[in-house]
């Protein structure tokens, strides 16, 4: 049998198609762990093999694509059984069949525990005489590139195929954009091929492989499901014409893909059309380079959007002044955009807008950032949090924004709903802000390029254990995250944690939080209730028998004193408004400004 490297150099190499689906359309069955009828039913498993090795397939995917089991000795039947089974298939067709052990995403919640549930697999299917791999509809990374790495230490010869399920607009669940997975596991140096399987059609496919350079596309295989799904009763079918799908995997073979197939809703009729037009091509050719690359549109990205006029500030090296006022809770509009008025008069140089803080609903923080921008034309850092909304929802709504003129977001991961509340009201938690921030990215390269969304995150400077809080900040700004606006700088530990952090997170802007103390029972309450906020006792005290003009005056005193012993640290100030009250923020903004000019 030929080596499947120089297979695939001479041939394409024709997958089958997807088997959960298939088999229980062909068996009128509604399991919900197909991999267990490797031990439960093992002729119908085989007979599935069969017939797309009848109808064509030249590669086939062992039954186990959940294939993770917390019982070892389950994992193990399984994975044993199903490889088996395919072996038999292969030799009793008399074929020359590639077999190639099959993993889905693995079940952990942390990019270890995935890892492990990748390489306990491996184990097996080694012992077993696995040579091929194949590890598709994949999200992200998720611990797998270690996990291949494991792979390649046991097995330096192994063939190994990932693929990425996306969404027609390219991008995974979790996020992330098929053209920086596809590049990141290629220069990884650990994987032959890469490629898109599942979720979206050939033709959506096809429309991503059209951005493609040459040399990517001869790494690359398709695997897309044999349309969209429509669901009847209980039950989920899959209508696409046999014969359009046949004839747009031929399309995707003379753009230049190598490797082809199936994935749900794929049947062998599928298959065997696909290799009808396959067999009908004149010869196995690339296409030609030119016109793919006239094809190509290359978006080079800048780094400042020219007019993002904050972030122009903060590369200035000029200390900027950023101040958080919370929408309203009703329709009415009028006091907020007074209060926005007020603010920019006062001198600040952005406002930022809370998004549902504590969960409870408000007006949107986006689409009020929109109308402040488009009226006052005053840069805006809406605040965007995890908890309300998936990709396409995130996606859309910045689409919106940027279009309005908003080029900064703070991203959250943010407050969970309260457990009473959970039966009516859902949170959605797609993924956590770093992750948010990845996807983000991801559109700035895409979407933005030439006026990108400058991200912010959220450091909470009072964090008992600071050293893992800047680690998760650390990472943000791995995944693009350009500077920090903390949270409130009230006592000793969180000064020096500021400077901890100026020397940490080595290119990052930070904005050194302050909230005005205004009376003792203020105080109390947010030291008690407030997560992320610690008053110190001496400061409690000095509000004791206080009324309401001499606790504004020690809110400002106390306030211009921490603006002056973080200064040396930060970028800038981001002050966060007690109950509404702009004309306090104005005068602790105009004492700074002045003594900044002194």
């Amino acid at each position: 049998m030929q080596e499947i490297r120089e297979y695939i150099k001479e041939h394409n190499l024709l997958f089958d198609g997807g088997f959960g689906t298939y088999y229980t359309q062909r068996f009128q069955t509604d399991i919900q762990n197909c991999e267990k009828e490797n031990l439960i039913h093992p002729q119908q498993v085989k007979s599935v093999h069969s017939a797309y090795i009848e109808a064509g397939a030249r590669a086939i995917k062992t039954n186990t694509f959940h294939c993770f089991d917390q019982d070892r000795q389950m994992q193990e039947q399984v994975i044993q059984r199903a490889y088996a089974i395919a072996k038999e298939a292969v030799e009793e067709s008399g074929e020359d069949v590639y077999i190639f052990a099959d993993f889905g995403p693995a079940p952990g919640e942390t990019n270890e525990q995935c890892e492990t549930f990748f390489t306990s697999a491996i184990d097996v299917f080694l012992e077993e005489g696995a040579t091929n791999f194949l590890f598709e509809t994949q999200s992200a990374n998720n611990g797998l590139l270690p996990a291949i790495a494991y792979l390649k230490e046991r097995q330096p010869n192994a063939f190994v195929l990932v693929s990425f399920g996306v969404m027609p607009d390219g991008y995974s669940a979790e996020g992330c954009y098929y053209q920086s997975l596809m590049r990141e596991f290629l220069e990884s140096g650990l994987v032959d091929y890469i490629g898109l399987n599942c979720v979206s059609s050939p033709k959506h496919l096809g429309i991503l492989v059209e951005r493609l350079s040459v040399e990517e596309r001869r790494r690359m295989s398709l695997m897309p499901n044999a349309g969209y799904p429509v669901v009847r009763g209980f039950r989920t079918f899959f209508d696409g014409s046999v014969d359009y799908y046949a004839k747009q995997m031929r399309i995707l073979a003379e753009k230049g893909i190598p490797i082809l197939g199936g994935c749900c809703g794929t049947t062998p009729k599928h298959i065997a059309g696909v290799a009808r037009e396959l067999a009908q091509m004149e010869q196995y050719t690339i296409a030609d380079e030119l016109e793919a690359n006239q094809k190509q549109q290359v978006r080079t990205r800048v780094e400042v959007a020219p007019d993002n006029r904050l972030l122009v500030k903060l590369k200035s090296g000029k200390k900027v002044i950023a101040v958080e006022f919370d929408s309203p809770k009703n329709a009415d509009v009028s006091k907020f955009m007074e209060a926005a008025a007020q603010l920019q008069q006062s001198g600040i140089d952005a406002m930022t807008i809370a998004d549902c803080p504590i969960a409870v609903a408000r007006m949107d923080s986006t689409l009020l950032a929109c109308k402040v921008k488009r009226e006052l034309d005053l840069d805006i850092i809406p605040h965007m949090t995890c908890r309300d909304r998936n990709t396409n929802a995130t996606k859309a709504l910045l689409l919106g924004a940027h279009a309005e003129g908003v080029r900064n977001v703070l991203f959250i991961t943010g407050d969970p709903i309260p457990t009473a509340q959970r039966d009516e009201v859902k949170q959605v938690y797609q993924f956590n802000s770093r992750k948010m921030m990845g996807y983000v990215n991801s559109l700035n390269d895409e979407l933005f390029a030439e006026a990108p969304m400058a991200m912010f995150g959220a450091l909470n400077v009072n964090a008992v254990n600071f050293d893992v809080e800047l680690k998760r900040a650390q990472q943000k700004m791995q995944e693009g995250c350009i500077g920090f606006l903390t949270q409130p700088v009230m006592t000793e530990e969180s000064m020096e944690n500021i400077r901890l952090a100026r020397k940490t997170l080595e290119g990052a802007y930070i904005l050194g939080g302050i909230i005005p103390v205004v009376s003792e029972r203020n105080a109390r309450f947010m030291n008690e209730e407030i997560n992320g906020i610690t008053i110190p006792q001496e400061m409690i005290d000095a509000y004791v028998g206080a009324d309401r003009k001499e606790g504004e005056r020690l809110g400002i005193t106390f306030s211009c004193r921490i603006a002056e012993k973080i200064a040396p640290f930060v970028d800038g100030f981001y002050f966060m408004t007690p109950f509404g009250r702009v004309s306090l923020i104005s005068q602790i903004i105009q004492t700074i400004l002045l003594k900044n000019r002194d």
